[in-house]
């Protein structure tokens, strides 16, 4: 059976509710952690709960580490999946996948602002990008998170929780967000279809 995208089994708890999501989408799924699989795929969601340290390992010893800078399709990484996509993350001292430059830093806890940081916070856009085609300026979503991508080149768009930091980003095929998608409501659904559509 052909399918829309493939998740990679990254092992997290998430995985039921992200594959539920895109199935409100009427898009088929599958969840694999096959280096052939993946490769075939048209599109590919890598999901991630827990460490980048234990994350890193279960990717290596797959052989995904090495495949999954090299594909050319649409890559989705989410919230831990995003900050693998960079060079590097403090949590465990880990070096990550590499797609993009910059670092993986904890949050520092402010007044009011506890770590990690939970619940719904604004977008703020940056440019746009067809990932968030129809997602308005200032739209909520859902964050659950200890470490952040700073804002760079790459950033689409950015979210302020005592400082600045990405929450989209994209460079080339491979996209990124901080926030869950499959828990943001409206505008998580409106994202994943953008994915959906993507080529």
């Amino acid at each position: 059976m052909s399918v829309d995208a493939v998740i990679i089994d990254s092992g997290g708890a998430n995985l039921a509710s992200l594959q539920f999501a895109f199935e409100r989408l009427r898009a088929r799924t599958a969840i694999s952690s096959d280096p052939l699989e993946i490769r075939a795929a048209p599109r590919i969601v890598l999901p991630g709960v827990g460490s980048a340290t234990a994350a890193m390992q279960r990717l290596r010893q797959s052989g995904l580490a090495e495949l999954l800078p090299q594909l050319q399709q649409p890559v989705l990484g989410i919230c831990l999946g995003m900050q693998l996509l960079f060079s590097h993350s403090a949590e465990g001292d880990t070096g990550c996948l590499g797609v993009l430059p910059e670092c993986v830093a904890r949050l520092q806890p402010h007044p009011g602002l506890p770590v990690p940081h939970m619940g719904w916070n604004q977008l703020s856009l940056h440019r746009p990008d067809p990932l968030l085609e129809g997602i308005e300026p200032d739209e909520y979503v859902y964050f659950v998170h200890s470490f952040a991508a700073p804002v760079s080149q790459a950033t689409l768009a950015s979210t302020r929780y005592g400082t600045d930091f990405s929450a989209v980003v994209r460079r080339g095929n491979f996209w990124g967000t901080q926030f869950h998608p499959e828990r943001s409501a409206t505008a998580g659904s409106a994202l994943l279809a953008n994915f959906l559509r993507l080529t």
